[in-house]
């Protein structure tokens, strides 16, 4: 396997990239973690953390919604550390409302950072992965964005969107050794999930095929298994992670 690759994943902090990129780092990856800045903080703190446990994993801010703070993300990490080679689009956030009563606001929100990210941050990196002859493009989708969930138009929407880019993008750079896929999680144990309400999480649970939320390191998994150099004649799918919530073709 290749070894010290480059990987940058955004939204890396969070509680499905952090562990991202704990996965990534414990392959042998060099790893950056993006990161908003308004997080730096948590970010800070997040570092500490994976300093003490050992793992080799770097910060950096950039904000995903923004093509120009993009940018300047790139070269900084250009100049600290050379060429991203694997990039995990990871980076999202929810405004749930039913369309009713939905802001425009709530709309563009989270079509920036859930979708329009995916150009912002991807045109970044991926001349570099092409003109290297080897790159990862890994996006991350969501069960919501192939079946839809009530009170979600904006995030299924982005989500959806997330499959169509993937798709196409694979087409372009296979030829120059670059894959792009999809992750597509179903209900996974972060702080999130964690905050909400025991009878809600049990509702959630009850339509779930195998029981029970996924683990973030179940997701990691899937996302260090596309990263890996033997994966290079898997490109424009989407892996489904979602214990059975929603199975289809």
């Amino acid at each position: 396997m290749m070894k010290k690759t480059l990987a940058l994943v955004t939204g890396g902090i969070g509680g499905i990239g952090s562990v991202i990129c704990k996965e990534l780092s414990q392959k042998g990856h060099q790893v950056i973690a993006g990161y908003h800045p308004a997080e730096e903080a948590q970010a800070k703190s997040k570092l500490k953390e994976w300093q003490a446990s050992g793992a080799s994993i770097h910060i950096v801010s950039g904000d995903v919604a923004s093509f120009a703070s993009c940018a300047e993300m790139a070269k900084t990490i250009q100049k600290d550390f050379g060429t991203v080679q694997i990039l995990v689009n990871c980076a999202g956030i929810t405004r749930d409302k039913t369309l009713k009563k939905m802001t425009e606001e709530d709309w563009h929100a989270v079509l920036n950072v859930d979708l329009n990210s995916l150009f912002n941050v991807t045109k970044q990196f991926v001349d570099g992965m092409t003109d290297s002859g080897f790159g990862r493009v890994i996006n991350i989708s969501s069960v919501n964005g192939k079946k839809g969930q009530f009170g979600q138009t904006n995030y299924s929407a982005a989500k959806a969107g997330v499959h169509g880019f993937t798709m196409a993008l694979a087409q372009e750079v296979a030829r120059k050794g670059v894959t792009v896929n999809s992750v597509s999680p179903g209900y996974t144990e972060t702080p999130m999930t964690k905050a909400i309400p025991a009878d809600i999480s049990q509702q959630i649970i009850a339509q779930i095929p195998v029981g029970r939320m996924a683990q973030p390191e179940e997701i990691a998994y899937v996302v260090g298994f596309l990263a890996d150099q033997r994966a290079g004649y898997i490109t424009g799918v989407n892996i489904s992670a979602n214990g059975g919530l929603f199975i289809s073709f």
